[in-house]
């Protein structure tokens, strides 16, 4: 006798703790195992009965089926009797067994097999699944190879070799679809942002009808093992109407997002941004003056170790180190208070937690003969193996710094949309001579900006304050966005961003040809 699937979904919910229980979470998070929280699969399948023609029968297939979440939630908000079938597939089967015998007389057949290698049957008109979110540095180069031909094979989508499992998974879907099946995906929202998501979107906005894209809030990661920002993709396996228009919605639930927009897919062709709406409106781009106008936007170096290269004043001195090799370099942003900063006599910053940073390009012998204490601390890096690191290994010199000069202005690399003060990134004037690392980028007047300052020096502290009136949300859209509400703005993001404001500062005749800022609001937020 079948059991009723409330007390089933206990059982399965015993099952995921006790299976998840005997696995580490390297091992998990290698394999990309995140089973879907109970509300969340319900939340996803009472959706699907929106996208469903009321009367039609449910061929459902998840093809990573884990534990039966999906299904389970199937099972609740779907009447057993539009369920024809229903059919998953699972690698592993740590948990393939166990979740087989479980659903044995409750209608759901599991493949204990790999769905990427299986031979596709096109019957299924509802798709529902939470994809294995394997890195593409655990896929080896063989399976990789295999992958790209046959998800181009299946749906056309030529999957760049950085892109993770889960975008194979999609694109091999798209051969076991009925036309006019419907799919929902629970991914990372990361594909709507990076350059390997590129395939993704392109096969969403081509090769099938993209409906909706919901993506959750970031402070509200789904998996609480997995530090990754979530969004849930709908299609309908047909070419997509003219003049179609795509509904994004962000945080809350699918069925009450907190907010929503409906922007025009050929719009979204000309997006890189995917993860700015539903905040933002479609912008035009032709005429927009933006940050790279007027600076050039190189990351901080990277030290190769910062504990060892990155020194205080008095280390230095304990270890009677000479001065004339070291130049100041900012402290972290936790550290550093100020986002003005001001130099003393030396140009040296005047900060609480002043650093200072080895750079010099003298030969060892040279170094031994005139610096003899700075060789005997070279010699104790090598005997801890960082000349054999692989950042000191690839320099001339293994203690030698890259180029990266003091910057006017520096922006912080990483922030929270949820920040105290309101700014996710921060806008530092830097009166001093001191370089940064990596988790700042530093900002270079470009030629046209350099000349106007040169004939007015203030200039530079009111294109700072202009940098520093960029609203959150222009920030924030050009980044990219991680679990937890942690957002990253890589130097061609900060480049990206629109600032009309700056171009006004400068005389009409030395403006960038790019001065106009044009928004198109196509969609309404509600």
């Amino acid at each position: 006798m079948r059991q009723p699937i409330q007390i089933l979904e206990q059982q399965r919910l015993a099952l995921q703790a006790e299976l998840d229980g005997q696995r580490t979470q390297a091992e998990r998070n290698r394999l990309g195992q995140f089973a879907t929280p109970t509300a969340l699969a319900e939340d996803i399948l009472r959706y699907a009965v929106r996208l469903l023609p009321p009367a039609e029968e449910v061929h459902f297939l998840d093809p990573a089926i884990g534990t039966g979440s999906f299904y389970a939630a199937l099972s609740k908000v779907f009447p057993p009797k539009r369920i024809a079938e229903a059919l998953g597939f699972e690698v592993d089967p740590h948990y393939g067994m166990p979740a087989a015998s479980l659903w044995k007389d409750a209608g759901l057949v599991i493949e204990l097999a790999d769905f990427t290698r299986a031979k596709p049957s096109p019957r299924f008109n509802l798709i529902i699944c939470n994809p294995p979110y394997v890195r593409h540095h655990h896929l080896e180069n063989g399976d990789k190879n295999r992958l790209q031909f046959h998800t181009q094979q299946a749906s056309g989508m030529k999957v760049s070799g950085l892109a993770g499992l889960y975008c194979h998974f999609l694109g091999l879907s798209h051969a076991w679809m009925t036309e006019g099946g419907i799919a929902g995906w629970l991914v990372p929202s990361e594909f709507m942002d990076v350059n390997y998501g590129q395939a993704v979107k392109q096969y969403l906005l081509d090769r099938v009808t993209l409906l909706d894209i919901h993506r959750f809030d970031p402070n509200d990661v789904q998996f609480a093992d997995a530090l990754v920002s979530s969004a849930v993709v709908w299609f309908r396996k047909s070419p997509p109407p003219k003049d179609h228009a795509v509904t994004f919605t962000f945080g809350g639930t699918l069925s009450e997002p907190k907010l929503s927009r409906a922007v025009p897919a050929r719009a979204l062709a000309h997006e890189s941004k995917w993860t700015r709406f539903p905040a933002a409106g479609v912008r035009s781009r032709s005429e927009v003056a933006t940050i790279s106008d007027f600076f050039q936007i190189k990351r901080g170096l990277a030290t190769g170790h910062n504990g060892y290269f990155i020194l205080s004043e008095e280390e230095i001195k304990v270890r009677g180190l000479p001065m004339e090799a070291f130049s100041p370099i900012l402290p972290s942003p936790r550290y550093l208070t100020e986002d003005e900063v001001m130099a003393d006599r030396h140009g040296n910053p005047k900060v609480e937690r002043r650093r200072f940073l080895l750079d010099t390009k003298l030969p060892e012998d040279e170094i031994r003969r005139h610096f003899p204490r700075l060789h005997a601390y070279l010699e104790e890096g090598k005997a801890r193996g960082l000349d054999e690191r692989y950042l000191c290994q690839h320099r001339s010199l293994w203690y030698a710094q890259e180029n990266r000069p003091p910057a006017p202005v520096v922006c912080t690399y990483i922030g929270r949309g949820d920040a105290k003060s309101g700014r996710p990134f921060r806008f530092i004037l830097n009166h001093s001579r001191a370089t940064v690392a990596n988790v700042y980028l530093a900002m270079y007047p470009t030629p046209i900006l350099a000349r106007a300052m040169a004939r007015d020096p203030g200039l530079i502290r009111r294109v700072w304050q202009a940098l520093n009136a960029i609203t959150p949300d222009q920030l924030l859209g050009e980044g990219r966005v991680y679990g937890g509400g942690l957002h990253k703005l890589e130097p061609n993001e900060l480049a990206s961003v629109p600032v009309p404001q700056i171009a006004a500062l400068l005389p009409d005749g030395e403006r960038p040809a790019k001065q106009a800022y044009l928004i198109a609001e196509l969609g309404a937020s509600r």
